[in-house]
């Protein structure tokens, strides 16, 4: 789990468009003259720490979820950014409702997954024309048999701005269900058991929880994670009884170091409960019987400096994933009765080109998913023979992924395949014969065709000589003489490896003659574990370089050139962001920072402020003097400076948990005091909406139409 982490939002990196050709007419924009942007107050707040003063003269504006004096006065501040946006932004209105409506247009709008085999149900999720959310439903024995509906989502959101459901899971007599709802995208989950036989909810509701429900074997009890309501730390494992109040609920475990995040789950054999403690450098398991729910809680192994493992239960022993003497992880295994360290042996040892990301059991075979050049690969081994074999990706840049694996006895394998020409593809696939079926690929209307694209892997050298993976995609005839406009998108936080993938909106770009690419940069982990930690802590800044350093070759290699080239990133990727307008402004002509993490030291600086205190091993702790000053040397808020900026438009969500909407608005607010050019500033706050924005499937195309908008408009597109 990551605080500042935003792979919803990578969804939306991208729009989609009805155009088949790369020539656009262009012309330039021309943006209204006149209209004042708002000009927030400033309240000076001394703030002391290591023998440095900072002066924050935008403090105040966290003062929403505080309810003090200046609540009112910030949500007024908000709504004047968002009408001054909308000012600024009429012109495109009708551009805005056209993309929209072409993004929209290549959704098959009723549609249906691949259903998932699990203990007598195959289990599958659709949609229908028109609407909104998702409805969850199975079948018993066959696909030819009655339809039950679980959840009908869009008839429960109803109402609602905001809704999310989350951790649905069917108990083992297939009776009940369990699942979690948020309807103010903070996050914090009530958990629901719903009767699958009468339909009727049952008295049970759980609140202020991470939407993690566990079943124990007796059908009856429930393992779950509560929250801190003000830190939103993952804080308790607890244990509830069916029928009886949740305030009567069993503290299983509590996690006392802030800074590890906890969570429960069940080992796919059904024989297992696990509770989960992991940090961004070591991690711990305890284990319940799954038969016995009110038995002991047995440590699997205590944490150890700097050693992380995660486990599966798999005939009479654990599969163990660890970076023990093994930076690049490797796979172990221990017998199921004795699972201290000393015990361990390794299956397959470590490899320093090869990084083990995790395996997925079944009765016969084990899938390892490893990653070696910064490409995904599953390893396939025969348990009865020991044979083994890959399964073969052909493209230069792609995802692959196990998925629905949910029966242990099983051999048959399914995983999803997808590249950034490529539509999301479910594949079926028998590991004894090695025979592959297509299940479903992603429909995607319009008459889109593949083989009009092209995608490309390439590498930049960074300033200290690293080579970083840059995976790029285009319209085939798009000119690669520097006039293209290119949209260059990152991460770089966490050790997330932002694999490319297709999104039907992102055609909208390629057929207007953008060029869309991803730069692998440092603080990932495309490249192994070393590519993450020379990405973060006292290496931080390597992300930002490494990113401008991709920039500057996509220029001098003629794939674009000054004046057309754009950036985006979202949540620790809107650090980058910040990072990269202050260190070189002069790069990009339009940037847009997804709800942004960009005040980094007081944000690290206050354990009050969720999550803070899990982030202190990928940022650092300010109390320590060396991370305090390198922290503050990078933060974008506390180094922006009287100079000029690029073009910029910033979202947040005024009930975002993960990124507080005050670190954008305080930085919105520094820029415009400070920065002396008279470039486009522009601030969105959905004041309905957290960390991943709306949760309906086409109100989020609404915000990747404004987002894209924005950016078609520097570049003259209007069309």
């Amino acid at each position: 789990m990551n605080s500042k982490n935003i792979f919803p939002l990578i969804a939306l990196v991208i729009l989609s468009a009805c155009k088949n050709s790369t020539t656009v007419d262009k012309e330039t924009y021309k943006w209204p003259e006149g209209v004042m942007p708002p000009v927030a107050e400033k309240m000076n707040k001394e703030l002391v720490a290591n023998g440095d003063k900072r002066i924050d003269e935008y403090y105040w504006m966290n003062d929403y979820f505080k309810k003090g004096p200046d609540s009112t006065k910030v949500v007024d501040y908000l709504k004047a950014e968002n009408a001054y946006l909308d000012s600024m932004m009429a012109g495109t209105k009708k551009f805005q409702e056209d993309l929209f409506n072409e993004m929209k247009a290549r959704i098959k709008e009723q549609d249906e997954s691949v259903p998932a085999l699990k203990n007598g149900y195959y289990y599958y999720r659709r949609t229908e024309e028109g609407m909104q959310y998702y409805k969850y439903c199975r079948k018993k024995g066959s696909l030819d048999a009655p339809e039950e509906m679980l959840l009908d989502v869009d008839k429960m959101a109803e109402g609602s701005n905001y809704f999310s459901v989350a951790g649905m899971v069917v108990s083992p007599d297939n009776k009940l269900l369990a699942y979690g709802v948020d309807k103010l995208s903070r996050w914090q989950y009530t958990i629901y058991i719903k009767d699958l036989e009468t339909g009727e909810l049952l008295s049970d509701q759980i609140g202020n929880t991470e939407a993690d429900p566990v079943w124990a074997n007796d059908n009856k009890t429930i393992f779950y994670t509560s929250k801190n309501p003000l830190t939103l730390l993952s804080e308790k494992i607890m244990k509830h009884k069916l029928g009886a109040p949740a305030s009567a609920d069993a503290l299983v475990y509590e996690e006392k170091d802030k800074s590890n995040y906890i969570g429960v789950g069940k080992t796919k054999s059904d024989k297992f409960i696990i509770i989960s403690s992991s940090a961004t450098l070591s991690s711990e398991h305890r284990l319940i019987d799954a038969d016995a729910p009110d038995g002991p809680v047995k440590i699997f192994q205590p944490r150890l400096k700097d050693v992380l493992y995660s486990i599966d239960h798999w005939g009479e022993k654990f599969l163990i994933v660890t970076n023990k003497d093994a930076k690049n992880f490797k796979l172990a295994e221990t017998p199921a009765d004795k699972t201290g360290i000393d015990n361990w042996t390794d299956v397959i040892p470590h490899r320093t080109d090869v990084l083990v990301e995790g395996i997925d059991v079944f009765k016969n075979h084990w899938v390892i998913t490893e990653r070696k050049s910064g490409l995904l690969q599953l390893r396939i081994r025969n348990t009865g023979t020991g044979a083994e074999h890959y399964l073969d990706f052909r493209e230069p840049a792609y995802a692959a992924y196990t998925t629905g694996n949910l029966e242990f006895n099983s051999g048959v394998l399914r995983y999803s395949y997808t590249s950034l020409t490529t539509p999301n593809s479910i594949f079926d696939y028998n590991m004894e014969t090695k025979e592959k079926k297509l299940m479903k690929e992603q429909p995607v209307l319009g008459g889109f065709d593949k083989n009009d694209y092209a995608t490309e892997r390439i590498y930049a050298t960074a300033g200290d000589g690293t080579k970083v993976p840059i995976s790029l995609v285009y319209k085939k005839g798009t000119k690669k003489d520097g006039s293209a406009p290119l949209l260059l998108y990152g991460y770089g936080s966490y050790g997330a490896s932002m694999d490319a993938s297709f999104s039907s909106s992102e055609l909208s770009l390629l057929n207007r003659g953008f060029i869309y690419a991803i730069a692998h940069i440092r603080g990932g982990q495309e490249m192994g574990r070393q590519w993450y930690e020379d990405g973060k802590l006292m290496k931080k800044k390597n992300t930002f370089t490494d990113f401008i350093d991709c920039g500057k070759y996509l220029i001098s290699e003629k794939y674009t050139s000054a004046g057309h080239l754009y950036a985006m990133g979202g949540s620790a990727g809107g650090l980058l962001m910040g990072a990269i307008v202050n260190m070189a402004p002069d790069l990009w002509n339009g940037v847009v920072a997804q709800v942004p993490f960009v005040d980094v030291v007081t944000t690290m600086s206050d354990p009050t402020i969720p999550l803070t205190t899990n982030e202190y091993d990928e940022w650092g702790n300010p109390a320590d003097k060396d991370a305090y000053f390198y922290m503050k040397s990078y933060s974008p808020y506390d180094n922006v400076e009287k100079k000029n900026y690029p073009n910029m438009l910033v979202t947040t969500g005024l009930h975002d948990s993960q990124v507080q909407y005050f670190e954008p608005a305080k930085w919105v607010a520094r820029l415009r005091a400070m920065k002396t050019d008279k470039n486009l500033l522009l601030f969105k706050t959905q004041l309905e909406a957290g960390h991943g924005g709306k949760s309906g499937r086409f109100d989020k195309l609404r915000e990747t139409a404004l987002q894209y908008a924005f950016l078609l408009a520097l570049e003259g597109i209007q069309s």
